[in-house]
């Protein structure tokens, strides 16, 4: 019987070092930065953003649509004056919001509603923030 345990426990001690890591190992890389929270509205005759200015990295935006149309709203960079598109919202219904997620690098943006004559709002985008792998409570 004590030849069966000793057998029993070799056997056990083998499954644990067989499951310990065998060559797998990865590099630690930084989490990217907290995702920086915005606040848009769309009324009649411009959007809002705030704030206007951060630094780069993943943001969502919130959007209030405070018209009383269906609107679209894009996140379009701007190079040497011409505009590149980015991410754009679906239909945000009167008096509804949506959310735009997007990962902006350093640059102007322009946050404009499609086709409405609607002034956009400029924001600028700094270097990139700092990542979050010292903070707590992250997802």
């Amino acid at each position: 019987m004590g030849g069966r345990m000793a057998r029993g426990g070799v056997l056990v001690a083998l499954l644990a070092v067989a499951g310990c890591g065998g060559g797998g190992h990865y590099a630690n890389d930084p989490r990217p930065p907290t995702t920086k929270q915005l606040s848009a509205s769309i009324v009649r005759g411009k959007v809002s953003v705030s704030p206007r200015s951060f630094g780069a990295g993943p943001v969502s935006m919130t959007i209030a649509n405070l018209t009383d149309a269906s609107q679209r709203i894009s996140i379009a960079r701007s190079v040497n004056g011409q505009e590149q598109g980015g991410p754009e919202t679906g239909p945000i219904n009167p008096h509804d919001t949506a959310t735009l997620s997007a990962d902006l690098a350093q640059g102007r943006y322009l946050v404009r509603v499609e086709g409405q004559g609607i002034k956009p709002a400029q924001i600028t985008v700094g270097k990139k923030r700092p990542s979050s792998s010292n903070d707590l409570l992250q997802p």
